[in-house]
């Protein structure tokens, strides 16, 4: 059975932590440990913050629909957000021997994620599809 929990917010950077509060809960709810459960936040939080940056260019009061599923055997969380289109085919991390600050966010979600997912773009704004399966002695 499927238990899906839905969070709009508006992008405000402040409202991020109410996102990690809720995340972690799901976290919980589908087994994972403390440990997991940190990574997880993290790439939410960091494509999060790259809906702000690159769809919203910054601008707040924008909306932002995160919708969390907890399958039997993965967790799976949808980004939506009505801002500029991405070109899909650019969204990649920089390359990690270059020091300097920011461009992670990308490498971060897919180093944590088991798959992660864009939306061709054929639609309005952009639509991000993040799936994490679940700790083998997790309940149904």
């Amino acid at each position: 059975m499927t238990k899906t929990i839905e969070l709009h917010l508006t992008s405000d950077p402040p409202l991020l932590s109410v996102m990690r509060a809720a995340v972690s809960k799901v976290c919980e709810i589908a087994g994972f440990d403390q440990m997991d459960t940190s990574k997880i936040i993290l790439a939410l939080d960091e494509a999060c913050s790259n809906i702000i940056k690159h769809a919203y260019k910054g601008k707040t009061g924008q909306s932002i629909i995160i919708t969390c599923r907890i399958k039997p055997s993965r967790l799976e969380f949808i980004l939506e957000d009505e801002g500029e289109p991405a070109d899909v085919k650019k969204i990649k991390s920089r390359p990690l021997h270059e020091v300097r600050p920011g461009g992670l966010g990308v490498y971060l979600i897919t180093s944590v994620m088991d798959k992660v997912k864009y939306s061709d773009g054929t639609e309005v704004g952009n639509r991000l599809f993040m799936y994490k399966q679940r700790p083998k002695d997790a309940k149904k």
